[in-house]
C-alpha cells in the first residue's frame, strides 16, 4: 500500500474504532464528553489529538472487564499483566480479535525471516501473558510447525534444541543469552544448532546485544514489538534484511510520538513517548495509549510504506534519575558489551548515600579472566560510564555465574533505596 491508501484506511476505521469505544465504554464516553468531543468530530486523521491519553492507571481503575467493548459471552479470551506493580492490566479478545492477532504476528514471523513449513521453538511465556499464546497462534497461523515450549526449564530448552532441531526460537533477548550461555556450559556450541533466526522481544534491548547473540549463535536476531494493553506480540517488527527497527502495522495501529512532559505530539524522527490508538480491535479499543516506551517514527524501508520505531531505548519508568542525570539500562548495556573482558551480564542497584542516590553497576568478568584483569576492565567500565553517560557509579565485578539469569523477562534494576 502506498501511504495515501494507509491513510485513507487509518482514517475509516479510526472513526469505527472512536465510535465503538464510545458507545459500548463507559470510561471513553465520559472522558469524550469531558474533552468536549464526539465521534463525528473525527473527520482527518490529525484530529486523534483531540482524543484524550489512555494509561495504565486508566485500565487498573476499571479492573477487571471495565474497558471490554462487547458483551461479556463475546469475549473469546481473556490475558493480563504480571501485576507486580498493582492491580494487574486485563485485555480481552473476540474471535476476529484473535484472528487478527494470529495473522499479524504470522505477517511479523514472515517478515522476521520465517517461511512456511520451518519448526519454531517458542520459549515465550504462556498463560496470562500474551507473549506465548500470541505467538503460538502467529507460527501455525504461518503455516510453521510451534513447538510450545514456554518459558523456564533451561535445560530441557537446550536438550529440544538439540533433538527437535528448530530453524526458528522466540524468546526474550537476555532469556536467549541465558540459553546460549547454558549450551556453552553443557559443551555444545551455540553456533552449531540448527537455528537460524531469533525473534527476540518484550524488553528493551541493544545492537551490541544483538552483536553478541548473532557471533555466539550464527543466527540473525530480530526485533519483534507489541505490548499486552495494545494487542501482545506483533504490533510491529523488523524485516530480517534489514534490521532497522520494527516496521508498525500501520493498518491496525495509528501510532503517535508525544512529548512525555506536556504531551504534545512531536513530528517523526523527534524522541519521545510511543502512544498507540487501536484501529480494528473490537473487545479492548484503545485510544492514545501512553506505552511508557521511549523511540522515534521513522520511514519505512524494505518492502513496506509503514513507519518503522527505532529500536526502544528504554521505558519512561525504567529511567533512573541519578544525581540529576537520566540514565537507562540500554545505555549500560552498550557500555558493558564494548568491553571484551566483561559478560553482558549486569545487574544496576539503587542505593542512598546520605541524602544522594548511588548506583553500583554489578557485572561478571570472562570466566578466562583473572579477578586482577577483571578489576582493570570494571575501571575502564566506570571512567567510559562517566564519560558517556555524564554520572558517577560504582562498579563492583563478579565472578563467572553470580548474577541471575533470565527465565523470560529480566529486570536489571534493583531499588534498594527503602532497604
Amino acid at each position: 500500500m502506498s501511504r495515501e491508501q494507509i491513510e485513507e484506511l487509518q482514517l475509516e476505521r479510526l472513526q469505527e474504532t472512536v465510535a465503538h469505544a464510545y458507545h459500548a465504554v463507559p470510561h471513553y464516553r465520559q472522558k469524550l464528553d469531558e474533552a468536549g468531543v464526539r465521534p463525528r468530530d473525527i473527520r482527518t486523521l490529525d484530529d486523534v489529538v483531540r482524543l484524550p491519553f489512555t494509561t495504565k492507571a486508566d485500565l487498573r481503575a476499571n479492573y477487571p472487564f471495565g474497558m471490554f467493548a462487547v458483551p461479556r459471552d463475546q469475549v473469546a479470551r481473556i490475558h493480563a499483566s504480571s501485576g507486580t506493580t498493582g492491580k494487574p492490566t486485563v485485555v480481552g479478545y473476540t474471535h476476529g480479535d484473535l484472528d487478527t492477532w494470529a495473522g499479524l504476528v504470522a505477517r511479523s514471523l514472515r517478515a522476521a525471516g520465517v517461511r512456511r513449513g520451518w519448526r519454531v521453538h517458542n520459549a515465550y511465556g504462556y498463560g496470562l501473558f500474551t507473549g506465548g499464546l500470541g505467538a503460538h497462534a502467529g507460527v501455525e497461523k504461518l503455516g510453521a510447525t510451534v513447538i510450545p515450549m514456554s518459558g523456564g526449564q533451561t535445560s530441557k530448552q537446550v536438550q529440544l534444541i538439540q533433538d527437535f532441531e528448530p530453524d526458528a526460537i522466540l524468546c526474550t533477548p537476555t532469556y536467549l543469552l541465558t540459553i546460549a550461555d547454558a549450551m556453552a556450559a553443557a559443551g555444545i556450541d551455540p553456533r552449531s544448532t540448527s537455528l537460524k533466526v531469533a525473534i527476540c522481544g518484550a524488553e528493551p534491548w541493544t545492537d551490541e546485544l544483538r552483536a553478541e547473540l548473532e557471533e555466539r549463535m550464527g543466527i540473525d536476531a530480530v526485533d519483534i514489538y507489541g505490548l499486552s494493553e495494545v494487542m501482545g506480540p506483533g504490533v510491529g517488527c523488523e524485516t530480517v534484511e534489514t534490521k532497522d527497527g520494527p516496521h508498525v502495522w500501520e493498518d491496525h495501529f495509528l501510532p503517535e510520538i508525544v512529548d512525555s512532559a506536556t504531551g504534545e505530539r512531536l513530528p517523526d524522527g523527534e524522541l519521545g513517548e510511543l502512544v498507540f490508538t487501536s484501529l480494528t480491535k473490537q473487545a479492548f479499543p484503545v485510544l492514545r495509549y501512553r506505552t511508557r516506551d521511549l523511540t522515534r517514527l521513522l520511514p519505512g524501508t524494505g518492502r513496506s510504506a509503514m513507519r518503522r520505531i527505532e529500536r526502544i531505548t528504554g521505558r519512561n519508568d525504567d529511567m533512573i534519575i541519578l544525581r540529576g542525570v537520566n540514565v537507562f539500562p540500554t545505555q549500560i548495556e552498550e557500555l558493558v558489551l564494548g568491553i571484551p573482558q566483561l559478560t553482558p551480564h549486569f545487574l544496576l542497584e539503587l542505593t542512598r548515600d546520605g541524602r544522594m542516590d548511588a548506583l553500583t553497576v554489578r557485572v561478571e568478568r570472562q570466566p578466562d579472566l583473572s579477578r586482577e584483569a577483571g578489576e582493570a576492565a570494571g575501571t575502564v567500565l566506570a571512567h567510559r560510564i562517566k564519560e558517556f553517560v555524564g554520572s558517577s557509579v560504582a562498579v563492583r565485578i563478579e565472578e563467572p555465574g553470580a548474577l541471575p539469569r533470565s527465565e523470560g523477562k529480566l529486570a536489571r534494576v534493583r531499588d534498594l533505596r527503602g532497604a
